[in-house]
């Protein structure tokens, strides 16, 4: 039996997963589903190359999936040529495409050409926000509160290498340690060094 799924996805840490899912439970709710499939990807949409998208992807290539329920159609992407081309395949594919927050079921014509004008205006107000961000960076350059590309401060560290020290002492490898404290394996390293070099 093909299955109702939900795409969702947030870009940031400011983008409130609870209020998509509220939102989309609430619409499946008064729709009367309970068999659905929740699909949820922490990235950006400048790329369809994300993990639980892809998947979504082979769910609906295997004839899994008969409806894709989103909280708002940027969701699946910010750009109108991506966006449409996967709304074109679904579509061919005869999916069922509904966005809650925008209260449209984008099925048929009517519904492809209206997405089609929903994908160009969430592109166009990407770019917006870009120049807004570059304006402002730019803006704090001149006010000498900003270095571009910064990063952290040299020499700073995210986890304490006396922590790496004290891990590698109990027989953890280099990437066991990487991915316990969240950092890169040369950081690693680095952490070592330096409680080598400081005894």
């Amino acid at each position: 039996m093909k299955k109702v799924a939900v795409y969702i996805r947030v870009s940031t840490a400011g983008q409130n997963e609870a209020g998509q899912r509220n939102a989309i439970q609430r619409w499946l709710d008064g729709h009367r589903i309970s068999d659905v499939v929740w699909f949820v990807d922490k990235a950006s949409a400048k790329t369809l190359d994300r993990p639980k998208f892809q998947k979504l992807q082979s769910a609906i290539f295997h004839g899994e999936v008969e409806t894709v329920v989103v909280y708002k159609l940027d969701r699946i992407s910010r750009t109108m040529k991506d966006g449409i081309q996967v709304l074109a395949d679904w579509l061919e594919r005869g999916i069922h495409l509904v966005a809650v927050s925008q209260e449209m079921d984008f099925s048929g014509v009517q519904g492809k050409v209206i997405a089609g004008l929903l994908f160009g205006l969430a592109e166009m107000e990407n770019e917006l926000r870009r120049e807004r961000q570059r304006e402002g960076i730019d803006a704090a350059m001149k006010r000498g509160v900003y270095r571009e590309r910064c990063g952290r401060r040299k020499g700073s560290f995210k986890a304490k290498p006396k922590r790496a020290a004290a891990l590698q002492a109990k027989g953890m490898k280099p990437g066991e340690i990487a991915k316990a404290l969240g950092v890169s394996r040369m950081t690693v390293y680095r952490y070592l060094k330096q409680t080598e070099a400081t005894g």
